[in-house]
């Protein structure tokens, strides 16, 4: 029962409720993707993905990074932008941003009593069978505030797959596939092949279609989808650093007649395809869309991109070096240790705090990046679907790397502070990278 005056804590209070679509509930089956739940929602909103054009951004890895990276290109130019990713490190309101800006506490509340009242209803009227999902719910809500705001343009990550995802309702101008590697294999598919195909859902009959080349096999599924859509592909190589300049952060790159400095606060030589897709698709946007796209707005964009939790440094009183990094499948952890061994010249003693989920392939991960450290601290993570310690000490001993168990996230990061390394590396979850940033930020750790 809701509040007779709803408030933020209201709405954060009912949206905890509902079961996250990822999780199982015993005795019940899963609940099955379609588009028809968030299609009936949208129209009872009045269809509000129709009033803003938008770019659809799918794949495993980097799409959160490009999407940002977009979205802050189109800010430089002067667009008005709406930005929708998810999950979120800290705060749902994370997920809903506004030229950079968080979706304030009101507009949240306001948006959401009006998206739950519209679902309410169609389930009260029989045309839907139960409330829309956890995502299904914000997305509305998402695409109900830019169409408010009345956005110039809306950059939407996907947040699982493409084909049934709920964002795949708005009708994109460019549509970006990122790196696609094995994950959520259970909803996507066991192979590259099926979960390519899943990706290539975002392609629209006679639409544009931004992409690199990737593993064959994505290639190949992406590129049958594309030809039988009569899709024109566009490929960001042309935006890629040269092999000489693919070992360092900035580098100079030709865009639209001019020569730009590519400098991102995203580091790592993982992020360099992630900027080049953002920069191929902000040049279609331009050329295809006449949106006021320059080179000097792509150059501003990438320079002021805000995307924390990346292979984020920071460094709080009298503590060392903490990278954070969201690495939460083997080809983030590939991605993690490539940039780490590019930074770790001089680095010392080394300590890496980790936790993931049950879905994730533990063992994989593990020999991926146990090894660079001298010591591993498994912590708890406040999700039903995390890996129990146990599992993380058997597979730390499977590698040979000491490792020690917390009982808290705090408790981790100062057992971590206890070895007196040069750097402290926070990776493995996101649910792991959010806390710890929060605890890292606010000042509650210990700084002696």
């Amino acid at each position: 029962m809701l509040a007779a005056n709803p408030t933020y804590a209201d709405a954060i209070a009912h949206l905890s409720t509902l079961i996250p679509e990822l999780l199982g509930v015993p005795g019940q089956p899963r609940r099955k993707f379609s588009l028809d739940q968030i299609s009936l929602l949208a129209e009872a909103l009045g269809n509000p993905q129709r009033r803003f054009p938008s770019v659809l951004i799918a794949g495993t890895n980097g799409k959160g990074s490009t999407s940002a990276t977009l979205a802050s290109i189109a800010q430089a130019a002067g667009l008005r932008v709406g930005l929708y990713t998810s999950p979120h490190l800290d705060r749902v309101n994370e997920r809903i941003r506004l030229n950079g800006h968080d979706i304030p506490d009101e507009a949240f509340a306001a948006h959401y009593f009006r998206t739950i009242a519209a679902a309410q209803q169609l389930v009260d009227a029989s045309a839907l069978a139960h409330l829309p999902s956890f995502f299904e719910l914000l997305t509305a809500l998402a695409f109900l505030y830019f169409a408010e705001e009345k956005v110039d343009l809306a950059v939407l990550e996907v947040g699982m797959g493409g084909r049934l995802d709920a964002t795949n309702i708005v009708s994109p101008l460019v549509s970006v596939i990122t790196d696609i590697a094995l994950d959520h294999q259970e909803w996507l598919g066991a192979t590259i092949d099926l979960i390519a195909r899943e990706k290539a859902g975002i392609l629209r009959p006679n639409g544009i279609l931004v992409t690199l080349p990737q593993h064959p096999q994505a290639n190949q599924a992406i590129g049958e989808v594309a030809v039988a859509l009569d899709v024109r592909g566009v490929s960001a190589t042309d935006y890629m650093p040269s092999l000489h300049a693919s070992a360092i952060d900035a580098y100079s790159l030709a865009v639209l007649d001019q020569t730009i400095t590519v400098d991102s606060p995203l580091k790592g030589a993982h992020q360099h395809r992630n900027i080049a897709l953002a920069i191929a698709a902000a040049v279609e946007l331009g050329q295809t869309h006449h949106f006021p796209i320059t080179a000097a707005a792509i150059e501003q964009g990438i320079r002021a991109t805000h995307w924390p939790g990346r292979f984020e440094s920071i460094q709080p009183p009298n503590w060392p070096e903490i990278i954070l990094d969201v690495a939460h499948n083997p080809a983030g952890a590939w991605a993690l240790r490539s940039a780490l061994n590019a930074t770790a010249e001089g680095i010392g003693v080394s300590v890496l705090v980790f936790a993931c989920l049950r879905d994730k392939p533990l063992a994989e991960m593990s020999q991926i990046l146990f090894p660079l450290f001298d010591h591993v601290v498994l912590a708890p993570i406040h999700s039903p679907r995390a890996r129990e310690l146990e599992d993380l000490l058997a597979s730390a001993e499977s590698t040979g790397t000491p490792a020690t168990a917390a009982s808290t996230v705090a408790e981790a990061l100062e057992l971590a502070r206890a070895h007196h390394p040069r750097r402290i590396v926070v990776s493995g979850s996101l649910y792991l990278v959010g806390e710890a940033r929060t605890l890292l930020l606010s000042g509650t750790l210990s700084a002696s």
